[in-house]
């Protein structure tokens, strides 16, 4: 088990390197979200957060479905959002890449690009059981 765990890891840090160098110096904006997750094999992410940008913070909401993720729990995360040139760009659907294992409040890194090439980089913490080795689909826009 932990040579398919380690593999996947592999796999998918090497499939996302393009993304991530594509997200490289100062960050055009900072992202915090907070919600919740559960799954057995495909998973549902629902959360809210904030963007900040450009000295004006905006509400978020995010949703999102994951693929190879058993357990759940609640989250927040952190992170920084590249090639933001205007507040439209933010909204879309994101491609995410991650894998991650969190018991009782482990961390996750997760790197995602939506279709304007916004790309942002969160780190999670998690606060329950959760197995996650998935390649996520999330749907982000403001909040009206």
């Amino acid at each position: 088990m932990n040579r398919i765990l380690s593999a996947i890891v592999v796999f998918v840090t090497f499939a996302f390197a393009p993304l991530l160098s594509n997200a490289a110096g100062t960050p055009d904006a900072t992202l915090d979200i907070s919600g919740a997750r559960g799954a057995v094999g495909v998973g549902y992410l629902q959360a809210r957060g904030t963007l900040h940008y450009q000295e004006k913070d905006y509400h978020v909401q995010v949703r999102g479905l994951a693929v190879g993720e058993v357990g759940g729990g609640t989250f927040t995360a952190a992170g920084d959002v590249y090639n933001l040139h205007q507040i439209s760009d933010l909204e879309g659907n994101y491609v995410a890449g991650s894998a991650g294992a969190a018991l009782a409040g482990g961390g996750e890194a997760t790197a995602m690009k939506n279709q304007n090439g916004v790309v942002i980089k969160l780190h999670a913490t998690t606060q329950g059981v959760d197995l996650n080795v998935s390649i996520d689909g999330l749907a982000l826009k403001l909040a009206k």
